[in-house]
């Protein structure tokens, strides 16, 4: 299932005044974010899924947000609203949700008009190293995430 709804997402890019390109549906550009979302964020999210056999990460139990418990069988307006605009990132250029790499493909450049360098593979590990980040979308989940907001500080420090 996919976070939201069509009418949701409409509804996100009229206020944000944003049409959709292409001729990709709702439906399938909301499944194609939430895949993108539960990939990317799923693991990091606070709490665990209130049921193990649900196909996405929310609703949650145990989740918490901006230091307060959330509902178990909620899923945030946040959430949703991070699933429509990777929607509308993905309705303007399809498939850069979910890029294919290919170990060893990478070329290394050593001279372009007389400039040299060398170009060094990525190394990181892992499906999520090769996934964008958007940082409206970053932004959105920060305070769904394990750690939380960074730089914040507890207010009570016990020693």
């Amino acid at each position: 299932m996919a976070y939201g709804t069509d009418a949701g997402l409409t509804t996100w890019l009229d206020a944000n005044g944003y049409t959709l390109p292409g001729s990709l549906t709702a439906a399938v550009l909301r499944q194609r974010a939430s895949a993108y979302i539960d990939g990317l964020y799923g693991p990091r999210f606070t709490g665990r899924p209130a049921d193990v056999t649900q196909a996405d990460a929310w609703p949650r139990t145990g989740a918490t947000a901006w230091g307060q418990s959330l509902a178990d069988d909620v899923t945030p307006a946040a959430v949703e609203n991070a699933t429509y605009a990777a929607a509308y990132a993905e309705a303007g250029s399809p498939g850069m949700l979910s890029p294919t790499y290919t170990p060893g493909s990478n070329k290394i450049v050593t001279e372009v008009k007389g400039i040299k360098w060398e170009v060094v593979p990525f190394s990181g590990t892992g499906p999520e190293a090769f996934l964008p980040v958007l940082p409206v979308i970053d932004g959105l989940l920060r305070p769904f995430l394990i750690g939380g907001l960074p730089g914040r500080k507890p207010a009570v420090m016990v020693v």
